[in-house]
């Protein structure tokens, strides 16, 4: 063995050594905001209508998905309204983009907003509506409220607890 041939042999083995020893950064992924609401909730809540009209209603709620993807369907029910809402959301950099459909209206759009652990927050458009929608949740509870512009319904709030 020349002198040549072991520096290269040493050298080789220094960087590989380098590479064991000397720890790597981690890479974290954005945590996802949807795993906390994963799941079935229920609860009451208060439709309000044009000329202060307001109903109480039931409502149940299902979130399927986790990690960058969420599907979501509210179910509520007064005496006289019934609501079925259903979306489709993708989550990346805090920012939630998807579609919307409100299944007894047979109204549908897109939705766009923001996310973090505790909220979503929601413009929703399409079939003639703009509407916003607020989603604030912990582990145990969750408070989903939906301001509506330029119809007969002006607003939906819920309040939703784990089934």
């Amino acid at each position: 063995m020349t002198l040549r041939s072991a520096i290269g042999r040493l050298a080789v083995i220094a960087i590989a050594a380098l590479f064991i020893v000397v720890p790597r950064s981690p890479s974290y992924a954005d945590p996802s905001p949807f795993d906390t609401l994963l799941g079935s909730w229920g609860g009451t809540g208060e439709i309000r209508l044009d000329k202060g009209r307001k109903e109480r209603l039931k409502c149940n709620a299902y979130y399927t998905g986790g990690g960058s993807d969420l599907g979501l369907a509210i179910r509520c029910q007064s005496d006289n309204y019934k609501i079925e809402i259903r979306s489709k959301l993708s989550y990346s950099g805090g920012r939630l983009s998807g579609n919307w459909e409100e299944r007894t209206f047979n109204a549908s759009g897109t939705a766009t907003g923001t996310a973090t652990p505790s909220k979503l927050s929601l413009a929703i458009k399409g079939g003639g509506i703009t509407a916003s929608m607020l989603v604030n949740y912990t582990k145990a509870s969750q408070n989903v409220n939906i301001s509506v512009q330029g119809v007969a319904l002006q607003g939906v709030r819920i309040a939703l607890g784990r089934s």
